[in-house]
């Protein structure tokens, strides 16, 4: 290459000076920063358009979040089922006093002198003593002498109680002294539920945010066991469904006691699903 031309030859046909330039390596480094420059512009472009659609997917709809909360584990205090209190019995009647019948004292005959005589030991004429009782005193009263007094009914003295009925302990109870209760306590229940409750199925079925609350009823045997479990409301989507089977698969309950005895009790449970927008 002559000396004019390397003052202004490119490095490239420096190096390549003498070599074969169409083996390929020449043009590669040749268009190297061209090349650079055309990858870079593309990425950047393709970066940008990811932006834009994930920017138009967010505006389009916003996902919808949904939280499940379990409400009421510990029921309304039960007020005790009061017992009946025996009947007092009515006081005996007022004890009714006989009628006083008059009388007359009798006086027997006695020879004396007239001043000698006393007023109380005079002996009355026969028209006197007509209407008139004789005895040993005098005593104002019921001119009669038929009037029988009134007869006093002795009882026995025994007053017998009222009869309680007796209570049945087969039937279902609604109020119970000490309550049916979840093995743990309503701490463990709260979890057995968070832990087996679905709460993503409202938004499955379509819910709109909100609050959905279903009311469970269900019964606990002597035994402890779960029956007769139903749904008392239902919101909709899926939600009373979804409450009823997480409760009717549960363990064991520890029985309700009434006097001392388990009995059947029913119990109440609320479940709220909640679906949120965020």
């Amino acid at each position: 290459m002559d000396v004019n031309k390397i003052m202004s030859a490119d490095i490239l046909d420096l190096i390549f000076e003498g070599r074969n330039k169409e083996y390929g390596a020449y043009e590669l480094r040749r268009t190297y920063n061209k090349r650079i420059l055309t990858a870079l512009l593309t990425m950047i472009g393709i970066c940008i358009l990811l932006f834009i659609g994930a920017v138009i997917a967010n505006s389009a709809g916003k996902e919808k979040k949904q939280e499940m909360i379990v409400q009421d584990v510990e029921l309304t205090d039960v007020k005790q089922q009061e017992e009946k209190k025996p009947e007092i019995p009515p006081p005996p009647p007022p004890k009714v006093e006989p009628p006083k019948i008059e009388i007359t004292k009798f006086t027997p005959p006695k020879i004396v002198k007239d001043e000698e005589v006393k007023p109380e030991e005079e002996i009355k004429e026969q028209e006197q003593l007509e209407d008139t009782k004789i005895g040993a005193i005098n005593q104002e009263g019921i001119k009669s002498d038929v009037i029988a007094p009134p007869v006093e009914e002795k009882g026995t003295g025994v007053v017998e109680a009222p009869k309680v009925q007796e209570e049945d302990y087969d039937k279902e109870f609604k109020t119970v002294q000490i309550q049916a209760k979840f093995p743990g306590g309503p701490e463990a229940w709260t979890k057995y539920l968070q832990r087996n409750l679905r709460a993503d199925v409202p938004v499955e079925n379509g819910a709109p945010p909100g609050r959905l609350t279903v009311v469970v009823s269900f019964l606990v045997d002597k035994d402890g066991n779960i029956s007769e479990v139903k749904a008392d409301n239902d919101p909709g989507y899926g939600t009373a469904d979804e409450a009823v089977r997480v409760i009717k698969r549960g363990p064991k309950w520890i029985p309700a006691v009434q006097n001392g005895r388990s009995v059947i009790y029913r119990q109440k449970q609320s479940v709220t699903f909640e679906v949120s927008e965020g």
